[in-house]
């Protein structure tokens, strides 16, 4: 059977959870992660982390909560940005196959491949019959990691447009966050329902058997980074046969 198209402004947003059920829940998932760090070390289990979604989302914010307790001599922590001149001259997924951890090493990534059908689609900055082609491309890429004993989570938290609006208002009357909005991201919420169409497709396309995406509902940023820490939790318990 196919399956179900996910739709994005559909999500429940008003999952919430209060601040003291935050703070007893990150300490003890943090911990958790913690303890299963070494583990994954000594069995040699390398684990790749990325995270998707639109501008404001909280995906920064998101991940230094998950992963600010681990040992930082066996993690490794990738913000992509658009590919250098040098990168560019080359296959798209050239640049991150020195982001792919060592055995036993965790590598996050804020943004990820997926920006070939994201961004790149939707502003034009590959071709169509790129674009089209890059998911089985992607799916391949996957697997191949999968394969090879990589475990991979796939997460994208999403805000509602109306959020969105919120967040980049607060930062630019911020100024410890300032330099967190520019006219890129107004510019790009221009073309909302084009990003998120794209999104739709992508998880239509590359959330395989393997590989899922887990869609979290992020209006809530409390809900949001426990409800991701739980997720690495456990799909790296899963890993280590717990």
């Amino acid at each position: 059977m196919p399956k179900e198209r996910l739709h994005l402004d559909a999500l429940d947003q008003s999952k919430s959870i209060t601040q003291d059920e935050y703070k007893t829940k990150l300490r003890t998932l943090q911990l958790e992660l913690l303890s299963m760090q070494l583990q994954l070390l000594e069995k040699k289990i390398p684990v790749i982390f990325l995270m998707e979604g639109p501008d404001a989302a909280g995906k920064g914010g998101t991940i230094k909560r998950v992963f600010e307790r681990l040992d930082p001599r066996l993690l490794s922590v990738h913000s992509i940005n658009k590919p250098t001149e040098e990168e560019f001259a080359r296959h798209y997924m050239w640049r991150f196959w020195t982001k792919i951890p060592a055995r036993g090493h965790i590598a996050v990534l804020d943004r990820s491949w997926y920006g070939r059908v994201l961004v790149e689609r939707v502003e034009g900055f590959c071709s169509t019959d790129a674009w089209k082609r890059a998911y089985e491309e992607i799916n391949q890429f996957e697997k191949m990691l999968i394969d090879d004993g990589t475990v991979l989570i796939k997460v994208w938290l999403h805000i509602t447009k109306d959020e969105q609006l919120d967040r980049f208002k607060r930062r630019e009357a911020d100024p410890y966050k300032h330099w967190k909005i520019g006219d890129e991201d107004w510019r790009n919420r221009k073309s909302w329902d084009e990003h998120i169409a794209s999104a739709e497709d992508m998880f239509e396309k590359t959330s395989t058997d393997l590989a899922p995406w887990t869609v979290i509902p992020a209006n809530y940023k409390w809900y949001a980074r426990v409800k991701t820490l739980k997720t690495v939790c456990r799909e790296v318990a899963k890993a280590l046969g717990k």
